[in-house]
């Protein structure tokens, strides 16, 4: 009988664990569509769809199983915990291409440019620089070309 209540006070106790993370911060989408909705349930009406996993989303409020997201374009609304990654993402902002160099400096290799709109993983960001994975295709941008670089 101990065991079956320790079960079930872990099985509560994961979600609720997940519920405390500190916002706001960083997810990217996992889903190949997440509907954005206008509140915190099934119940309210879709504002938008998505259909590109791995955008880079700012978690800014944590509400159940839901959470209030802001898109690189500024729009916020509710999406369902389950449909996020923990992954960091970044998305290519500015103007004209960015450069995407071999080591974290200006006088590095040029490995190749990104174009605006181009969506990666972001593994760290130091001093300026973010290594930037896209498709398994890694190096160095500048943090100010990349939405979803910021520190929180």
């Amino acid at each position: 009988m101990r065991r079956i209540v320790l079960a079930a006070l872990v099985l509560v106790a994961a979600p609720l664990a997940a519920q405390e993370r500190e916002v706001p911060y960083w997810a990217s989408i996992k889903a190949e569509v997440l509907n954005l909705r206008a509140g915190p349930g099934r119940d309210y009406p879709v504002r938008w769809v998505y259909h590109r996993a791995g955008l880079p989303l700012k978690v800014v409020r944590v509400h159940e199983g839901w959470r209030l997201v802001r898109d690189p374009a500024g729009d916020e609304g509710w999406v369902t915990a389950n449909l996020l990654s923990k992954e960091r993402g970044g998305i290519v902002i500015g103007q004209g291409l960015a450069a995407i160099r071999e080591k974290p400096s200006d006088n590095s290799k040029l490995r190749w440019n990104a174009e605006p709109g181009v969506v990666g993983r972001i593994d760290d960001c130091e001093a300026g620089w973010c290594d930037f994975d896209v498709g398994g295709r890694r190096g160095y941008m500048r943090a100010e070309r990349l939405w979803g670089s910021a520190e929180l």
